[in-house]
Formats: structure tokens, sequence, C-alpha cells
């Protein structure tokens, strides 16, 4: 069944600008076309808050859909993947149930419209470069929604 032409130009969009946050927009789009994830280093437009799948989710409809950025999944690894401003750390160091990856982490990406090894975006990336608000993120994730237990690390 093929993708309504709204879907197929979103998905391309959101695959031009995913491949052109990456230092080598042309070696994320082979490894696409190879059928692989694409290796995109965070910290050149965002950072990636790293969340465990199974919180993730019922945060995802606590947020509005325009106030959510890309979301990836790991379907297979129980990890959620949100891509936020670059100043995000700051504003969700004591959100336990987030771990902000450093400038230079390697996201492994599929494309925009289809699961590759166990990785869908849940949210996808539209070409807006919307990312989501971590104050947004945090009350999703915080007081009155999904923490860990005490001890339990992602």
């Amino acid at each position: 069944m093929a993708l309504p032409t709204g879907s197929v130009l979103r998905y391309e969009e959101g695959d031009a600008w995913l491949a052109d946050c990456a230092t080598a927009p042309d070696l994320v789009r082979q490894a696409w076309e190879a059928d692989n994830l694409a290796p995109i280093a965070a910290g050149a437009l965002w950072l990636v808050a790293e969340a465990r799948l199974m919180y993730s989710m019922p945060a995802l409809t606590r947020i509005p859909e325009g106030q959510r950025g890309p979301v990836l999944a790991d379907t297979q690894g129980d990890k959620a993947w949100w891509l936020v401003p670059l100043d995000a750390a700051e504003e969700l160091v004591d959100l336990r149930a987030v771990d902000v990856k450093p400038a230079g982490w390697t996201l492994n990406c599929p494309p925009a419209s289809r699961m590759l090894l166990g990785h869908l975006w849940f949210n996808h990336p539209d070409g807006s470069g919307v990312l989501t608000d971590p104050a947004v993120l945090a009350a999703a994730l915080g007081p009155g929604g999904y923490r860990f237990q005490t001890g339990v690390q992602a």
C-alpha cells in the first residue's frame, strides 16, 4: 500500500533534515539505502535525552503534538531518544528518568519513514527542526509522570 502524498513529502523532508544534521549527509543516505541505521552525532543542532521506552510512551501522550520533537525508539532495547535543544542538559539534570547524552554522542537513526533493526520514529522528524522543550519533557516524565525507582538505571 502506498503512503499518501503528504506523508511521503513529510518523510522526505524529515530524512533531508536528519541527514543534514550529520557531518556527512551523503553517508547517512548511503546507510539508509543499504538498510542500515545511520550514525548521527548529537551536538550540532540538538542533544539526545534518553529514557526508557516504557516511560516514554505515556509521556508522548501527555505532550501536545505541536510541542513534541522527534522521538526515536529502540523496541528491542527499551530505549527512547528525545531530540532536545542544545541547552536541555541543565533543565533535565535533576530528572532521574532522563540521561542527556553529551555533544558527540552518536544516535543510530533509521529514515523517518520506516523501521530498521528495531529502531523507529514514534514522533517522526518532519524537517521543521522542532525539538522537544526540556521543561515540557520534564513535566511529562517528572512528578505525576513516570520515574525510575531509586537505584535503578536505564
